[in-house]
């Protein structure tokens, strides 16, 4: 077993990144008032603080060795019209109940991460976009255009920076207040269950999981064990994440954390890089590389253990755990050749990460309509082959990444509701990538829930945590 990387690397600053090659940013032709936009960003105050981040790094450590499972999901892409505390909120209740099959399933305390209050920025497969003769800039996220195809949409404004930040802001503001102010407190857990999904065999199958949750309260309460002050059954933990694209935001967001002297991003508790910005030498991996929030990597079929080698030695040389996390995006169809050799690598190699699962950007398509759609059939299948080949190879599959929506959306085919190409019209309504909705959200977090299981019940997974860990 070789041992991390030791010798020293080039001196790391926040700037260090612009004296490297960077894919995904977009081109702004006024630069002075980007300067602006920066400068006024680089003296607002920070979004998240330190000490939340070092709170979930030790959290994804408890991942990292199997004690804990990760829930990281939300939005494909915040957007500025879309801004409400109903689309907020039902978003959070969709996790929280995802949480809750997950935990009372899987005997697993669960470590709650939305794509959420930061999730701004779309990477693309290219920088312009033709319709019927015309060529425009791409949609890069509410946060660099807008979506309409005009020439003044679609041109890349500094001062929509300030924009994603102010509602950053408020989406915080209100995350924290329902995650700590008494609608998290599982004696509300019957009133979770949306409007739409009460008629559903999802909604009726989380309404009995409810009722045996709240009998189990009332036999504690029976028992003299009064749960309803502890804050592990009032309040939880949530954090925030989004992917690190667009740099100049998240410099001008960085600050230098007075009691150890560690440069902390105050965008995001959690930050990823994404599939299309990994490069070695380019400039999102040196960004990355200096603050010490959690982060994320994103691997998709093209990742090779060499590669990844060189960058876990890049990302995470002392090998912290709960420093960094995997986020496999393979596709059904190539997650059974591609992530074996990785996960091979990494423990030959002795390294602590936290393996999650993306299954959806691997399993986009076009349907026969012209929508761009995932069969939730395919979404599954990944899902259970990442259990699979992780049991096979002797690893610990540690998380799911989802795009999904509170939203009675109608983007990703199948599921119980049975959605089909013709019925995609219905209610599609994505900026840019296909979601889950509610419904197939919690059929999808059941059928992880029992896989979860199955999974500690083989390898006999310790599911003891340090204190203050088993909140759901």
């Amino acid at each position: 077993m070789s041992q991390p990387m030791s010798h020293p690397q080039a001196p790391w600053t926040p700037t260090s990144w612009r004296q490297r090659p960077a894919a995904q940013l977009p081109v702004y032709d006024d630069i002075p008032e980007l300067a602006e936009v920066e400068e006024r960003l680089s003296t607002s105050l920070p979004l998240v603080f330190a000490g939340e981040m070092r709170t979930l790094r030790q959290h994804l450590a408890e991942v990292a060795a199997g004690r804990a499972f990760l829930l990281q999901g939300g939005d494909c892409a915040e957007s500025f019209a879309d801004f409400n505390e109903r689309a907020i909120t039902d978003t959070f209740r969709v996790l929280l109940q995802m949480a809750v099959i997950l935990t009372f399933a899987a005997a697993c305390p669960v470590v709650k991460v939305g794509r959420m209050a930061g999730q701004f920025a779309k990477p693309r497969s290219s920088p312009t976009e033709t319709r019927d003769g015309a060529i425009l800039p791409s949609y890069r996220g509410d946060i660099v255009n807008d979506l309409d195809f005009t020439a003044e949409a679609r041109r890349p404004d500094p001062r929509r920076q300030l924009r994603a930040y102010s509602q950053s802001a408020a989406t915080l503001n209100l995350l924290r207040a329902l995650a700590q102010g008494g609608f998290a407190d599982l004696h509300r857990v019957q009133q979770w269950n949306l409007d739409f999904l009460r008629a559903s065999p999802q909604g009726a199958r989380y309404r009995d999981l409810a009722s045996r949750i709240s009998e189990t309260l009332a036999f504690m309460r029976a028992c003299g064990l009064d749960a309803s002050a502890d804050p592990q059954v009032r309040q939880v933990n949530f954090y925030t994440s989004h992917e690190a694209l667009l740099l100049g935001y998240e410099q001008a967001l960085t600050r230098r954390d007075p009691q150890t002297g560690e440069w902390y991003d105050g965008s995001a508790h959690f930050l990823w890089i994404g599939e299309r910005t990994r490069q070695l030498d380019g400039a999102h991996v040196e960004f990355m590389r200096g603050i010490a929030n959690p982060i994320g990597l994103k691997l998709g079929p093209t990742a090779d253990s060499d590669t990844l080698l060189r960058l876990l030695d890049t990302l995470n040389p002392d090998d912290q755990p709960g420093r960094l996390t995997l986020i496999t995006r393979m596709g059904a169809d190539k997650i059974a050749t591609t992530l074996p050799p990785l996960i091979r690598a990494v423990q030959r190699e002795g390294r602590r990460v936290v393996w999650s699962c993306d299954p959806m950007h691997g399993n986009t398509l076009e349907a026969s309509t012209g929508y761009k759609t995932r069969p939730f059939a395919r979404i599954l299948d990944e899902v259970r082959q990442f259990f699979a080949i992780h049991r096979a190879e002797g690893g610990i599959p540690g998380g799911v990444h989802f795009e999904l929506t509170g939203q009675d959306v109608t983007e990703c085919l199948g599921g119980a509701q049975a959605i089909t190409e013709q019925g995609l019209a219905d209610r599609y309504h994505t900026l840019c990538d296909p979601r889950l909705n509610a419904s197939q959200s919690l059929e999808l977090a059941f059928l992880i829930a029992e896989t979860l299981k199955d999974y500690r019940r083989a390898t006999g997974a310790d599911v003891d945590t340090h204190e203050g860990d088993g909140e759901v």
